[in-house]
């Protein structure tokens, strides 16, 4: 059986060591990381990848309830909250916390065990909600209604594909890959597949600044192929993954020396920076038919629009089906609007990528 890895967020020093030794008690749990504030939490989330959270609200630099806002939506962790005082118990829930816990005013001997206790079973309930995709059920999904006026795409299923259409020479190709909230997951799920002569890839996924960055060195550390965060003017060549940076927006440019990438502050589009759409737009205008394009999890519809352009300009377009999604919500926009030519289970997204190509 697989320990549940736990990461402990608390400004005391104090409260972390105590709390930590009396959890230890309980052996299908493995405490990963205590982390102080906010921004320590950050990079401990991107190190150890803990299962499950729990988060003081009380904090320096940022406290418990931005953190939860800004975190969960891109990058979800099942989060706990344990604070001295249940005042602000409702905002924490409504932020995404699976649960709230009261600290005991008293935390010695019998109390703390018995908070301890209480702490371990709530870490289990919302490790098993997530292990059985309930995170599905922790962040509205949007409802299936096809959009009006608007084409249905012909071809949704891997064994409708279209038998004559061309594969993309490797020479040529660029693969662009957009995602959201259960994202990170899911791309390394695919990346991991491609071998190291794979054509470039650019991938845009919903992360704060600061976490991109360590993203993209863990995605390097497993991948066959060289990952980096983007900088503007980097060149594109095949075996590398270029990640749109956090608060940068990530464009496709070619001139006469071959293709190389805008990375540039910028305004929001769709709601995010780096934008899907933004991403998608520029690989329709730069690659066209010689691109290849796919849609992940997560909330929203940024990327909708961009890989319907994208099919339009003659890419192939691929988008995750509702299975096999955190949140069927960028996919599902995608699939309304005609942008996806074909609906797959994320395990295989990555093969259809690859027999794409010629």
């Amino acid at each position: 059986m697989n320990r549940i890895k736990l990461l402990v967020v608390d400004d005391s020093i104090l409260f972390r060591e105590v709390l930590s030794r009396y959890i230890k008690n309980d052996s299908s749990i493995e405490i990963v990381g205590k982390a102080g504030d906010a921004y320590s939490a950050r990079d401990m989330i991107l190190k150890y990848e803990p299962d499950v959270m729990t988060l003081d609200i009380e904090m320096p630099k940022m406290d418990g309830i931005a953190f939860l806002k800004k975190l969960l939506p891109q990058y979800y962790i099942p989060t706990i909250v344990v604070s001295s005082s249940e005042k602000q118990k409702n905002d924490c829930l409504s932020a995404g916390a699976v649960d709230f816990l009261t600290k005991p005013a008293n935390q010695s001997g019998k109390n703390i065990e018995a908070f301890a206790t209480d702490l371990c079973n709530s870490v289990h309930r919302a490790y098993n909600r997530s292990d059985s995709s309930s995170k599905k059920a922790d962040v509205k999904e949007p409802e299936q209604k096809p959009a009006e006026n608007k084409a249905k795409p012909q071809n949704n299923d891997i064994d409708k594909r279209p038998k004559t259409r061309s594969k993309i020479k490797r020479a040529n190709a660029i693969i662009a890959l957009g995602a959201s909230t259960g994202g990170t997951e899911a791309l390394v799920k695919v990346v991991t597949q491609f071998p190291a002569d794979t054509p470039p890839v650019l991938i845009v996924q919903h992360m704060p600044a600061g976490f991109t960055k360590m993203y993209a060195e863990r995605l390097d550390r497993i991948c066959k192929m060289d990952v980096k965060e983007a900088e503007d003017g980097d060149r594109l060549r095949k075996g590398l993954i270029i990640l749109g940076a956090g608060e940068f927006q990530l464009r496709l440019q070619k001139d006469n020396k071959g293709y190389y990438v805008s990375s540039k502050p910028g305004e929001r589009v769709s709601g995010h920076c780096p934008s899907v759409d933004v991403l998608f737009n520029s690989v329709a205008d730069a690659a066209g038919p010689d691109a290849i394009g796919a849609i992940f999890t997560g909330m929203g519809r940024d990327g909708a629009d961009g890989l319907l352009k994208m099919r339009k300009a003659g890419a192939f377009t691929i988008g995750q089906d509702k299975a096999t999604c955190v949140v069927y919500g960028m996919p599902m926009e995608a699939y309304n609007i005609g942008a996806v030519e074909v609906q797959a289970p994320l395990e295989q997204i990555a093969k259809i990528i690859l027999d794409d190509l010629l």
